[in-house]
């Protein structure tokens, strides 16, 4: 199954350029088998999700991109905010203790300067502060391809990825239309529902994928 984990939409998340529907309906088009809603720090109910996924007859899962003091994560399984998730150990607890999963969403953001990067030593500088993150641990995957990384800042984040030892995968971080399905990540089993999809990212059962402009 190919499922972008990775978007925006207008107005829970006030920097994005596109709607629900129009979200699902690009999905759909271009071939995708579902996406993940994952607003900034909001969150959209079961109910609400259940009924976009069947008004469109089509795989809609819940889930959030939640800014904390060590960057930004994609969080499922959780279903509300609770103050104090902006603090690492803090959502660590949290997303432990209801049996979520959480990946490090374009952990090239705030780490990885491109153009000092082409000096090895400070490229090697900036992979060594990233390691010392003990967010990045305990994220159960790392984004390797974002849609809108340049080849440069991806490859950072595969690096770091191989370093942590940590699997990979893709989302489009679409906020226009033109970004749905960028890229995406290719689960080996069924997802039905996001306990599927906690299992799937927590067991490593995937692989990022690249998808060419639409």
């Amino acid at each position: 199954m190919i499922i972008d984990l990775h978007n925006h939409t207008y107005p829970k998340s006030d920097d994005s350029f596109i709607s629900p529907d129009e979200l699902i309906i690009k999905a759909k088009d271009i071939g995708l088998d579902g996406i993940c809603l994952t607003e900034h720090d909001s969150f959209w109910t079961n109910d609400d999700i259940e009924l976009l996924s069947s008004k469109h007859n089509f795989l809609v899962l819940p889930g959030v991109e939640l800014n904390t003091d060590a960057g930004h994560v994609l969080a499922f399984g959780l279903e509300h905010y609770i103050f104090g998730m902006h603090k690492p150990e803090f959502l660590v607890d949290v997303v432990s203790k209801e049996g979520g999963a959480l990946i490090a969403a374009h952990p090239y953001r705030r780490r990885f300067l491109e153009e000092p990067a082409r000096v090895f030593e400070q490229r090697q500088r900036m992979m060594d502060s990233a390691l010392r993150e003990t967010l990045l641990h305990k994220c159960d995957a790392i984004e390797s391809v974002n849609g809108r990384g340049s080849t440069a800042e991806n490859a950072f984040s595969e690096e770091l990825a191989c370093m942590l030892h940590k699997p990979i995968t893709g989302g489009s971080d679409a906020h226009k239309l033109d970004q749905v399905g960028t890229a995406a990540t290719i689960f080996q089993n069924n997802v039905n529902g996001v306990s599927d999809l906690v299992k799937e990212i927590r067991d490593g059962n995937f692989e990022p994928i690249k998808l060419p402009a639409w």
